[in-house]
């Protein structure tokens, strides 16, 4: 088979680049080794994902927006930040921004329905994108002129250009000899969807407590009982992670409860609950001849800024403009000069958020006494500092 490009990776910013290239011109595989109805129907993952104003936008360009209930969609208006035993918080209000909230949030596993049917459209009406699914990658080989996938079934594949957009322990970024910075936290995140007494205002809470830290992301009311309901993610060492991935659903909403300090008055677990350890990676590059990555493959974000899928559009928006832009005047769209262009934009977009949240992650895990006085000082001393909470603002809305 011969295309333009290959598309590695079927999930939500994979299926995004493909539907961004529809229609102009190109030809595109996708190729998944999940089977078709893993990707037609995703389950719930526990994630839900906090989008930017900037996102929401990208979004609705795609089509994806539009495929969504509203149901689905919880406002985001306002974050605060918490942290250990005291009551007091940095409360980031939308007031900050121009708009008249923060963000969004929508189910990961939404998302990727929405990404798929987008995707579908984008077939009936154009005929320019070919998904392969059910089969896994086995060798890349790129030259000055062309690139080549070998499937596991005995295909290949032939292009002009190569994107990875697996994950962020991307095999395909490996067998490009690609190398990367990773990070393992020694934690787990645990997520899953509570019901709770007390309202949540529609606030996203990130609470930096001793030995764990609690994220709240506020939800549209339970649709059966019509109860308050919130995203919690629970971020602990793994073995504890572990036991409590054992607990039952009465006991674990209990903990939870404990975890909270009872702040949220009574909560209960509404969902199944899932657990994922905690890895940041960031690649010595993002391109290489004739391939490029984005999505996770090119930025494996730490959750607390929730920034990770935001990261993703913005990276399809940027390598799509170029490889368009290059399609549109007759270049070659696989030019290592157009890749390296892409690559210095999203690492000038990406790296330092990435590096910040690092930094972030380590202040506000360690357990001395004279690491809490700092981060609890720190954190007065920001709450009167609008300039830097207006940063935030905007950050969070990705301006």
């Amino acid at each position: 088979m011969d295309v333009d490009i290959v598309i590695i990776g079927a999930g939500p910013s994979g299926l995004c680049l493909a539907r961004s290239l529809s229609g102009r011109g190109l030809s595109i595989a996708i190729v998944e080794q999940q089977p078709i109805d893993a990707i037609a129907n995703p389950a719930f993952d526990g994630r839900e994902i906090a989008l930017t104003q900037h996102s929401a936008t990208a979004m609705k360009e795609l089509g994806l927006w539009q495929l969504i209930e509203p149901k689905a969609i919880s406002q985001l208006r306002d974050a605060k930040i918490l942290d250990g035993r005291s009551q007091f918080e940095m409360l980031i209000p939308h007031q900050l921004s121009q708009y008249q909230e923060l963000g969004w949030l929508i189910s990961n596993h939404i998302i990727r329905r929405a990404a798929y049917d987008a995707t579908q459209e984008a077939i009936k009406l154009n005929d320019d994108i070919q998904l392969i699914p059910g089969c896994k990658v086995t060798k890349v080989q790129t030259t000055q002129h062309d690139a080549s996938v070998t499937l596991d079934n005995g295909g290949k594949i032939k292009a002009k250009l190569v994107v990875a957009a697996d994950n962020r322990f991307s095999t395909t970024r490996r067998m490009m000899g690609i190398a990367a910075d990773m990070h393992d936290f020694g934690r787990n995140m645990l997520v899953c969807c509570m019901t709770h007494d007390v309202p949540h205002e529609h606030i996203a809470w990130e609470w930096f407590d001793y030995g764990q830290t609690l994220a709240l992301l506020p939800m549209n009311p339970d649709p059966t009982t019509g109860l308050y309901r919130s995203s919690v993610v629970i971020t602990v060492a793994s073995d504890e992670a572990d036991e409590l991935m054992k607990l039952s659903p009465e006991a674990l909403s209990k903990n939870i409860r404990e975890r909270f300090d009872n702040r949220l008055g009574d909560m209960n677990l509404v969902s199944t609950i899932h657990s994922y350890p905690l890895v940041s990676v960031y690649p010595k590059r993002l391109v290489a001849n004739r391939f490029a990555t984005v999505g996770d493959a090119a930025v494996g974000m730490h959750p607390v800024t929730a920034h990770g899928f935001n990261f993703g559009l913005l990276g399809v928006q940027k390598l799509s403009q170029e490889i368009l832009s290059a399609h549109q005047i007759g270049q070659d769209i696989g030019d290592q000069v157009l890749l390296l262009r892409y690559e210095k934009i999203h690492k000038r977009k990406t790296r330092p958020l990435f590096l910040m949240t690092r930094l972030i992650t380590e202040i506000y895990s360690k357990e001395s006494l004279p690491a809490k006085f700092a981060r609890t000082a720190l954190l007065h001393v920001s709450e009167r500092l609008t300039p830097f909470k207006k940063s935030i603002a905007l950050a969070l809305t990705g301006r």
